[in-house]
């Protein structure tokens, strides 16, 4: 199968970027420069001196897994990797979204490129030649706690890259042997320590956490674009955006959001027919979405930690002589950021729905119809879009349940805490796809109300957005179904191309 890959390559002896990791999600070219493949050959070669001195001990190699490491490994090398890999095919659900399979090979692969892993250079060679190509391993969800890495489903990738398990090719899900012959790509070939080394990170947790901000990061730069748009349609003061009341707050992510607020707002006329002082889902919303600021530069630290780091066990450091038997694949701070980014998705998405429910309302609208109906009672308007942001914000409500606290013992007690990290990131992975729609819902919402009988924008930036809507988006005039257009509204806003 030929594959034209016209993207700049990604350099594994370069910093990773969360850009990189959406990238991965379709064919790109790896590059596996020779100081890459210098480090990772050194590493090796120390790991080849270490075994074979009978009188130290190396995790995996020369032993057990787990809470067996006191009793021998298996003596044959490729018999090593299948005791690695066997034990560990007990995943169960569906399967992975390829965006996040092929984005956690490649965290795994600039993980291994370091090489502190002691790996072959071949693995990442053979990892490399993937991502020229539309391979995915089939990775089912259900299987990690985030500690000694993402086990199970890194398992999974490792087998299917071997051949083994299930894998998709542009799209069809296969036979994995069948995947790599059309990918041309070979199986790979691995050792215990290989194996070790392609499960033993939390490569998943991480791929999981970074498309996730990203993806948060967009719904929250589209909401303070929305809410300025509601300001200027309902014609209400943009003074909550005073400079001297924010920088009285004192806190920098509401000076950041209140000061591209008053940007988007330049130009816009109060009508004055508005209260003295707007509901909280607007007058606060700078207050809100600044808390939110500063809670996703958090999370930005600690993926741009994880990106930047090594996560194996053990570590191989052939300039001291080292061999470091740690904790490197435990994954607390994204389990922490997850659940963070979770709480920040709640919070955003309540306040989008806080906001379409004003705007629907003809008792808080300045008299726009109900529903925004053209026409009440033979027409509905926005009534069904409204249930389901109802829905929506219920649904990340009751998934908001930070994971990293629900530790639980297991593997006779060899893991007696664990992080859930894998748990919260790929719950807040989804979680962030029902913010995008909601904010695509309430986009919806404002498109509709100027057709109903709301002003115009006199902010010139809000009126590009509006009419960005307008040309993407017909009224709702008569009734229609609206999910794609949900959809598309925001694909609109959230890629900020208007």
């Amino acid at each position: 199968m030929t594959t034209t890959v016209t993207d700049a390559p990604v350099d594994l002896g370069a910093p990773l970027r969360s850009d990189h990791l959406h990238r991965a999600a379709t064919p790109l070219p790896v590059l596996v420069s020779p100081a890459v493949r210098e480090r990772v050959d050194r590493g090796r070669e120390y790991l080849r001196t270490v075994l074979a001195d009978d009188e130290r001990p190396v995790y995996g190699a020369k032993t057990g897994f787990g809470a067996l490491i006191g009793f021998a490994g298996r003596e044959d090398e490729a018999d090593q990797c299948d005791n690695t890999l066997a034990h560990l095919g007990a995943g169960q659900g569906p399967d992975l979204p390829a965006d996040i399979a092929r984005a956690a090979l490649l965290v795994r692969a600039w993980s291994l490129a370091q090489g502190l892993s002691g790996v072959s250079a071949h693995v990442v060679d053979g990892l490399a030649a993937m991502f020229a190509t539309t391979f995915v391993p089939a990775i089912p969800r259900y299987g990690s706690v985030g500690a000694s890495g993402d086990l199970i489903p890194l398992a999974y990738a490792t087998q299917a890259l071997r051949g083994r398990g299930h894998a998709y090719l542009d799209g069809e899900r296969m036979p994995a042997r069948d995947a790599l012959d059309r990918a041309g790509l070979t199986p790979l070939t691995l050792d215990g320590r290989d194996a070790l080394a392609l499960v033993n990170g939390t490569s998943v947790t991480t791929a999981a956490t970074a498309l996730a901000l990203d993806g948060v990061r967009a719904s929250h730069r589209a909401i303070q674009d929305l809410t300025c748009l509601l300001v200027d349609v309902l014609g209400a003061d943009p003074g909550f955006l005073d400079p001297r009341l924010i920088s009285a707050y004192g806190h920098p992510g509401a000076a950041t959001v209140a000061d591209r607020m008053r940007a988007t707002l330049v130009g816009t006329i109060p009508t004055g027919e508005r209260a003295l002082q707007e509901p909280y889902s607007i007058r606060c919303s700078p207050q809100l979405l600044g808390a939110a600021e500063d809670a996703l530069r958090y999370v930005d630290g600690v993926v741009a930690a994880d990106l930047g780091g090594v996560s194996d066990n053990p570590l191989f450091f052939p300039g001291d002589d080292l061999v470091a038997h740690g904790g490197n694949f435990f994954g607390q701070p994204a389990a922490f950021a997850a659940d963070v980014l979770a709480m920040v998705t709640a919070s955003l998405g309540n306040l989008a729905e806080r906001q379409l429910d004003l705007l629907v309302d003809p008792a808080r609208n300045t008299g726009l119809p109900p529903m925004l109906a053209a026409g009440p009672g033979r027409q509905h308007g926005l009534q069904g879009v409204q249930l389901a942001t109802t829905a929506f914000v219920a649904e990340i409500r009751r998934a908001a349940v930070p994971a990293s606290t629900q530790s639980l013992p297991t593997n006779l007690h060899n893991q007696d805490v664990v992080p859930f990290g894998t748990q919260a990131a790929l719950r807040s992975y989804d979680l962030a796809e029902l913010l995008r729609l909601l904010c695509g819902s309430l986009a919806l919402g404002l498109r509709q109300a100027v057709h109903v009988g709301g002003r115009r924008p006199t902010s010139p930036r809000c009126a590009a957005l509006l009419d960005a809507l307008s040309d993407a988006i017909a009224p709702v005039d008569p009734d229609r179904p609206l999910d794609a257009d949900v959809r598309v509204a925001a694909d609109l806003v959230t890629s900020g191309r208007w």
